[in-house]
């Protein structure tokens, strides 16, 4: 059996995307900039608008999918979604201390191995 961590991060993130958007996206007229729209008119820049700025970071933030003009990108050495992942994955994989489980958790997983055990004569 084999497994790709990058692959495994990638997912994650994909994951959280989708939950994102399954908690569903507030569609009213703040949200959908009526005013601004009126104020600014069709067709001009809502990018500088305070309004964007507001609204931009309640909107889903994956950390892998790089955003950024082609030529930063390039700039920055081109790494594609896989290779951000897959240094993810070591960093995770180097730096994570997981929480000890409690007690009454070990405790738990314990006798359902030793009951697996006497079930299985080993």
């Amino acid at each position: 059996m084999t497994i790709d961590f990058g692959q495994l991060v990638m997912d994650n993130e994909f994951a959280k995307m989708i939950k994102f958007l399954l908690h569903g996206i507030p569609v009213n007229d703040e949200t959908l900039a009526v005013d601004v729209i009126r104020e600014i008119g069709i067709g001009k820049n809502f990018l500088s608008h305070d309004a964007t700025f507001k609204h931009m970071r309640s909107q889903s933030q994956p950390k892998l999918i790089d955003r950024r003009m082609r030529e930063e990108w390039e700039a920055s050495g081109s790494k594609d979604i896989h290779e951000r992942a897959s240094e993810e994955a070591r960093h995770i994989l180097e730096t994570h201390k997981p929480e000890p489980l409690p007690d009454d958790v070990l405790a738990t997983l314990r006798s359902i191995v030793v009951e697996a055990e006497k079930e299985l004569g080993v």
